[in-house]
């Protein structure tokens, strides 16, 4: 085979395809978007977002981006594994990588509880109302990559044939959750 066929179609198709990396781009630009709107809000209302910042809780922020940054590293070997046709292993690392990404949605789920049992709502003030309104977006992308990666699972498990440009894409969407988290963590919880 000729190599520059191969390179062009490297760059012409990346992992999980340009349809994937379109949805990333525009998630990402998003989410950017939101939080430069959200520190430009910060410049009108400082006391509110420096005192609102203390009600969050840092620490459940700080174990939640471990658990996705370790879930993202699961999807990686998982992801390793499948391209060397090892399916055993690459099944074992994407439950990996699942319970990883229930772990967070589970730790997430006590915070967003203490602060519905603090009185602090959507409508509390404007911090309190770009920190449901970024996390809850989030929480939704982490719950559809959740529902994206046991599909693949329940392939593995059935034994059904999986492309691998599908299973990378499934793993893009995954990691675009935790770059997303990457951005959100410092600025919500760690800036103001």
């Amino acid at each position: 085979m000729d190599t520059s066929t191969i390179n062009s179609k490297n760059i012409a198709y990346p992992p999980g395809g340009i349809l994937m990396w379109i949805i990333i781009f525009l998630e990402l630009f998003t989410f950017g978007a939101a939080l430069i709107a959200m520190v430009l809000y910060s410049t009108d209302e400082p006391e509110i977002f420096q005192q609102s910042k203390l009600l969050l809780n840092t620490t459940f922020g700080a174990i939640n981006t471990i658990f996705l940054l370790t879930s993202g590293f699961f999807m990686a070997k998982s992801v390793e594994n499948f391209k060397e046709d090892n399916r055993t292993k690459a099944s074992f690392f994407l439950k990996l990588t699942m319970v990883g990404g229930v772990l967070f949605l589970l730790l997430k789920s006590v915070e967003y509880y203490f602060k519905l049992q603090a009185g602090l709502t959507i409508g509390y003030n404007t911090f309190i109302s770009f920190y449901w309104l970024l996390t809850l977006f989030h929480v939704i992308h982490v719950v559809v990559g959740l529902v994206i990666l046991l599909f693949n699972y329940v392939s593995f498990k059935k034994k059904s044939t999986i492309k691998l440009e599908d299973f990378e894409a499934s793993a893009a969407f995954w990691h675009m959750c935790d770059l997303i988290w990457l951005l959100l963590f410092p600025v919500i919880y760690l800036v103001f």
